[in-house]
């Protein structure tokens, strides 16, 4: 009975703790959770400051905020229209300066040099990373990844 009561009687605690802690890497609230997906039209500033040559993915599929010491990685999914898309990158909007508590990024990746097949979507799947420290993410309330087609968005 008596570690029945200290058992709960901590995970009380260690549960009302969590309120009070602004830490985003002690308190889960404050971690970002599963991204939605929007229309590029519905995210902030599409128009890059630096033109990257790459075309934007066709489809922003997946994304991810992982919470690491020292900061997150960003991991994101994209379809390309064809196989062989290659050297795939998260373009940071504003120097990588959240706008509004916005952090952006465009999803580029170089086409292949010579025609290629369609394949399945899964054959054309490619990932990009980001490491985002936590200096970057101060201030942070939403990650927006654009593609051509979608973005996905990721909010606190």
């Amino acid at each position: 009975m008596k570690r029945v009561l200290i058992a709960t009687l901590a995970a009380t605690l260690t549960l009302s703790a969590c309120s009070g802690v602004r830490e985003p890497r002690l308190n889960p609230f404050t971690w970002f959770g599963r991204s939605t997906e929007t229309t590029p039209a519905d995210s902030a500033s599409t128009t890059p400051e630096n033109v990257d040559p790459r075309p934007l993915v066709a489809q922003v599929l997946s994304m991810q905020v992982e919470h690491i010491p020292g900061g997150a990685i960003l991991h994101v999914t994209g379809l390309p229209p064809s196989q062989g898309y290659w050297e795939a990158d998260l373009v940071p909007l504003n120097e990588e300066t959240p706008e509004d508590g916005v952090l952006s990024y465009r999803f580029h990746a170089a086409p292949p040099a010579a025609p290629t097949r369609t394949g399945t979507p899964q054959s054309r799947e490619i990932t990009a990373g980001r490491f985002l420290s936590e200096q970057t993410l101060q201030g942070v309330r939403r990650i927006t990844v654009i593609g051509a087609g979608n973005s996905r968005s990721s909010s606190r």
